[in-house]
């Protein structure tokens, strides 16, 4: 087949490969812009082409889906020339290819209907770090056909170090029926040039970033600010008769827009965090427009004062939205009243985990000592909690700054 297909369209690396189904697990990882997540639905796309399969594509939150790997079979169907050729269901999330092939996309925030699918030839992993070890295993039990080639492809940026797939890809021996390939933005030969140089530049702009989504590396943990939380499903019991908060940060380009959620148990000096929405790109009425699908814009929200027109766009729109109240040493500030709280995330806000995974404190470059003040890095979600939480904040004392990190 691969002698059939031209080579021109695909990076080289996912050229070689593309026949290659010897291996039950490819993971395919590394930095940002590297053609990963193009590759491996790629191959995946032309592999149900060739021969019939049921391909299950999953991502751990349902509404993902849409704006991510959806996107990307969509866009591959117009490419080969085939979309007016498939069934595409756009409400259930299904395309039935012309020789039979079916793609099921699904998100793991309902195993249930995953349970009830049978006949399973392959499983696309989209942002693989989202999901838990025992996500992967029970999707790894489910790939039992009695169908050749059953293979899992994963995809993700390598994050964190105490993220479940370093343990199981990068630091135990791997078994013959795993292949892994890493891939920077060099390996792209379809990534613009404008994008390789933001890459570039965030070497002497970010240097943990450059080293996790330029150079494809696992982060080096240091001292994190948040050392201690739990995660947890967080049933509608555990919040029952609290107050919601609702916490925005702003971006665009090269940052996210995150908007996160939970509730607060002052009693029992409790903070949960029950939901987020993290992308990129997104316009101020988009924002409004997902407050109010996700039931957001009734409660009295924050966001960053730094964007009061962004607010006041928002506001516009309908959402019951405030600008936070900043004043100095607000973030420390901030930070160390989260912290006299019990921090418990929904295991599902993979987002947030995610940068308290990675939210560090800053080293003095002369003594190498830690400062009173986080890495600028790893902190939108965690910046969108201290905004939901300024009304409970801003009635404290603002302490004095202390030497040492709060909590080391």
């Amino acid at each position: 087949m691969a002698k059939r297909l031209n080579p021109a369209i695909f990076n080289d690396w996912v050229y070689e490969g593309i026949s290659d189904y010897s291996h039950r697990i490819e993971v395919y990882y590394g930095g940002a812009g590297s053609g990963k997540s193009v590759g491996g639905t790629q191959k995946a796309y032309l592999k149900a082409l060739k021969m019939v399969r049921k391909v299950l594509v999953i991502r751990k939150i349902q509404r993902t889906i849409k704006d991510s790997i959806w996107s990307l079979f969509i866009s591959h169907l117009h490419a080969s020339g085939l979309y007016n050729a498939c069934r595409v269901n756009k409400s259930d999330y299904e395309i039935e290819l012309p020789n039979g092939s079916v793609f099921l996309f699904k998100g793991l925030d309902d195993p249930e209907k995953i349970k009830s699918i049978d006949g399973i030839t392959d499983i696309v992993i989209e942002e693989a770090t989202e999901l838990t070890e025992d996500d992967f295993t029970q999707l790894n039990l489910r790939l039992r056909a009695a169908s050749p080639c059953l293979q899992i492809y994963l995809m993700f940026n390598p994050i964190s170090k105490k993220n479940w797939v370093y343990d199981y890809f990068f630091v135990r021996s791997l078994p013959v029926n795993v292949k892994v390939v890493k891939t920077t933005y060099n390996d792209n030969k379809f990534l613009s040039d404008e994008y390789r140089q933001e890459l570039e530049r965030l070497k002497d702009r970010n240097p943990a970033y450059y080293r996790i989504y330029a150079l494809g590396e696992f982060a080096t943990l240091d001292k994190l600010v948040f050392p201690v939380y739990k995660t947890k499903i967080v049933s509608e019991e555990d919040v029952q008769g609290l107050k919601r908060w609702i916490g925005l940060d702003f971006g665009y380009i090269n940052d996210p827009s995150a908007i996160v959620w939970g509730y607060i148990d002052t009693a029992n000096k409790r903070i949960y965090v029950t939901g987020e929405y993290v992308r990129r790109g997104m316009k101020n009425n988009e924002i409004a427009d997902v407050m109010r699908d996700l039931g957001l814009s009734k409660d009295k929200s924050y966001g960053d004062s730094a964007e009061r027109k962004s607010i006041d766009e928002i506001r516009d729109k309908g959402i019951n939205i405030e600008p936070t109240e900043k004043g100095k040493d607000s973030v420390i500030h901030g930070i160390q009243w989260i912290q006299q709280y019990e921090l418990i995330v929904d295991e599902r806000c993979f987002k947030v985990i995610e940068e308290l995974e990675n939210y560090t404190w800053k080293k003095d470059k002369k003594t190498g000592e830690y400062v009173n003040e986080p890495v600028d890095t790893f902190n939108h979600t965690i910046d969108a909690i201290r905004y939901g939480l300024n009304k409970y904040i801003k009635g404290t004392k603002t302490p004095t700054v202390i030497k040492k990190p709060h909590g080391l």
